[in-house]
């Protein structure tokens, strides 16, 4: 299997420090308000990648973060007069609620920064004591300049990198690419006890932290966003090599932007897409497929049609799905080779995708029980490792068994009429659908049904 790597620009063969045991890291959000869409690509874009993982490899560890304490969480929390505690658990509930809805399966480990601070203050008294980081004015930083490989992971030289950052000019840094480990608290703001006094973690020291408590000073995997990359990973880097005197990641991956009729979402312009209310417009199976359709390194852009594609193109293979509920999957086939060799070459899930619409398509055709077991094992295979086809065909389309049961005896009777040209007859019994409100679909590949409420 091969993957992208962002730090060497090329795809390279993944191969795990350990093969009994491969880690994953993957940046988690900072909440202090509900998820939009774009922060719903990683997880479901690592979900995936955890499950093809998880099916070659007989143990994978996959972490991914809860950033809990952050200046945006503090505001909130001030605002309305409660602990930053109240607001963290509000929003990371409701992030576990879009998650679960969109399929994405639990990690193995989800760490939170509030109860890594004794770690955190471990990695940073390791680089001070190295001379890669150094105190002033109750603030501890990290020396860029004490790092010759700083910049590697961009791409970028020091002056591009400072110029495309927000860096805080402070007259206590010795430099001005010097990023913060450690910042006072003022009273009536969270902090904890440190040799450098009572205060809280900078944003990039926690990841490095949380990363080294749970999965080792080295990993295979690194996975989160595009936007990541600078200044945060970038960051992580740099501090996690100089504490440990090791590689700190084997595979850099990042998922691209979500744009949103082709311009970046923006609270400004007023176009930022929330999980919750996507939710509202469709299931979502359908918003995990559209993050499926564009391979995980492309933008890709939502706009008003997308979601009602999505849903059309599942009505497809639950379709099929519908047709081979007659048969039992054959229990010694998973999903085909093809679609698997899509997966191993850097997640290329359109061209997964693609397979099982294949499928999909010969199920409908054929008309040999023993070629319909094997071709359901197949499509439900698949549809398990892209997190999709994980209802019944019923219950994708909201009808009850009963109702299915009369449906599929009506279109074959329907079906039995039109072959011995009795069009009264046909048309008689498409009236009847059409009052049970049922939208047919007849193609080259045969008659597909759903109820339209």
């Amino acid at each position: 299997m091969k993957f992208y790597n962002t730090e060497t620009k090329q795809k390279t063969d993944f191969v795990p420090l350990d093969p009994e045991n491969v880690t994953m890291y993957v940046c988690g959000p900072t909440v202090y308000s509900f998820a939009h869409i774009g922060n719903a690509r990683p997880p479901v874009v690592f979900d995936v990648l955890a499950r093809v993982l998880r099916k070659t490899f007989p143990k994978v560890t996959y972490a991914r973060n809860i950033t809990d304490i952050d200046d945006r969480i503090n505001a909130s929390a001030a605002k309305e007069g409660v602990d930053i505690s109240v607001i963290s658990e509000r929003y990371t509930d409701a992030y576990h609620k879009d998650l679960e809805a969109l399929g994405v399966l639990p990690t193995d480990v989800e760490p939170k920064v509030t109860e890594h601070i004794p770690q955190i203050i471990t990695e940073i008294q390791r680089l001070l004591d190295g001379g890669f980081a150094y105190e002033a004015q109750s603030h501890v930083l990290f020396r860029v300049s004490s790092y010759a490989d700083y910049g590697q992971l961009s791409k970028r030289s020091m002056d591009e990198l400072l110029a495309g950052a927000r860096v805080d000019v402070a007259a206590y840094k010795e430099s001005a690419g010097d990023f913060v480990l450690w910042k006072p608290s003022t009273e009536d703001q969270p902090g904890w006890d440190s040799p450098w006094g009572r205060g809280r973690p900078g944003w990039h020291i926690e990841c490095t932290a949380m990363a080294a408590e749970h999965l080792g000073e080295t990993i295979d995997i690194h996975g989160g966003g595009h936007d990541l990359i600078f200044p945060h990973h970038e960051n992580e880097r740099a501090q996690s090599v100089c504490a440990h005197n090791a590689k700190f990641v084997n595979l850099w991956m990042h998922n691209g932007f979500v744009n949103v009729d082709k311009e970046k979402m923006s609270k400004s312009i007023g176009n930022v897409l929330l999980v919750q209310d996507l939710l509202k417009q469709a299931k979502g199976e359908a918003i995990r497929y559209v993050l499926l359709s564009a391979h995980y390194r492309a933008p890709l852009d939502w706009n008003d049609d997308i979601l009602a594609q999505a849903t059309n193109s599942l009505d497809r293979l639950y379709g099929a799905l519908r047709k081979l509920e007659r048969v039992d999957a054959d229990p010694s086939v998973g999903a085909p080779q093809a679609f698997i060799d899509a997966l191993h070459d850097d997640l290329n899930t359109p061209k997964a995708l693609a397979e099982l619409f294949a499928i999909a398509k010969q199920a409908q055709i054929s008309e040999n029980d023993a070629e319909l077991a094997v071709l359901k094992a197949q499509l439900l295979a698949g549809g398990e490792l892209l997190g999709l086809l994980q209802q019944t065909s019923d219950q994708w389309f909201g009808d009850d068994a009963a109702d299915s049961q009369l449906i599929e005896s009506l279109i074959e009777q329907r079906a039995h009429a039109k072959q011995n040209k009795d069009w009264a007859t046909a048309d008689q019994i498409r009236d009847q659908l059409t009052e049970l409100n049922v939208v047919l679909e007849d193609g080259a590949n045969g008659t597909t049904w759903r109820i339209e409420k």
